[in-house]
């Protein structure tokens, strides 16, 4: 568990935190068991979200995280449920408590970057011992790819987030973590559209939400890479895309167009045994036609 550590004076945390009326020093409270200071003191404005941020974000240097549990399991990284609220006020106060999902990549000896290479091309690592150690895929190479990955998908967050297109707003970012906005109710995560069960026009609007996330994409030259059924949720009627930090840059990346390509075809696929008429070819072709 990572606590919040001493800053310097003249840090933005630092000032961010000397001007919070409820400053941790004031604090009776502490962390307990599955607890820690807020993490959101110790960012950098490049580590936090875009700007405005949504009123329901919880900054006061005063906050406690609370540990929920694992929302879900992946590839590369585990999801977890986060409250992050201020002890003793009003929770139901906005800015006061918020649930967040914190998506966390797991340690070498655990995760798989086997496929990195494909949504990574075109991208640059600014050391060039880095990119060494993290094509030979050494120990030091895939914890560098940890982080990698982790700003990949906050950045694509970020960017996304500015266009408008319905993904989860991105709270910060921090090492192989990245805070975001939980989409579901309560505790209760958002189904994922493969568990739809859904009426013919129902599924046509689903799918034309999907359509139109994936023209924003592609309007401003990016691709998701790794569409499907299983990486979009479905919340009350609205479409939101997850698991990011794989989206690639049509034009720097040689796979770029194959991978959209195989975005489309994995979303008509999933429409079409729903019995609603579409075609991925079709799609590719709009798709690509915004493009250029």
């Amino acid at each position: 568990m990572t606590f919040l550590s001493s800053l310097d004076d003249t840090s933005p945390a630092r000032l961010d935190a000397a001007s919070d009326s409820n400053h941790l020093a004031f604090q009776t409270a502490e962390p307990g068991e599955g607890q820690r200071w807020s993490t959101w003191p110790a960012t950098t404005p490049s580590e936090r979200g875009p700007e405005p941020r949504p009123d329901w974000l919880v900054t006061s240097a005063a906050a406690i995280d609370t540990e929920l549990g694992v929302v879900k399991t992946g590839k590369e990284g585990d999801v977890f449920l986060i409250e992050r609220a201020i002890p003793d006020v009003p929770t139901d106060v906005a800015g006061n408590a918020v649930v967040l999902a914190a998506k966390r990549y797991r340690g070498s000896e655990h995760s798989d970057f086997h496929r990195s290479t494909i949504y990574t091309e075109g991208r640059g690592l600014r050391r060039t011992r880095d990119v060494r150690a993290v094509a030979k895929g050494t120990s030091f190479g895939r914890a560098v790819a940890r982080v990698q990955w982790a700003n990949a998908e906050f950045d694509a967050l970020c960017r996304l987030t500015e266009l408008g297109a319905a993904v989860p707003y991105p709270v910060q970012v921090g090492e192989t973590e990245v805070l975001m906005e939980f989409i579901g109710d309560g505790r209760v995560a958002a189904p994922r559209l493969a568990q739809a069960r859904a009426s013919q026009p129902e599924l046509r609007d689903l799918f034309g939400q999907v359509v139109e996330f994936m023209h924003v994409l592609a309007a401003n030259g990016l691709a998701h890479g790794d569409l499907s059924p299983y990486n979009l949720l479905v919340h009350h009627g609205r479409v939101v895309a997850i698991d990011l930090p794989q989206v690639v840059d049509l034009v720097s990346n040689p796979q770029g167009l194959d991978l959209l390509h195989r975005d489309c075809v994995n979303v008509c696929d999933w429409f079409t045994r729903q019995r609603l008429e579409c075609d991925a070819e079709q799609l590719f072709g709009e798709l690509v036609a915004v493009i250029w």
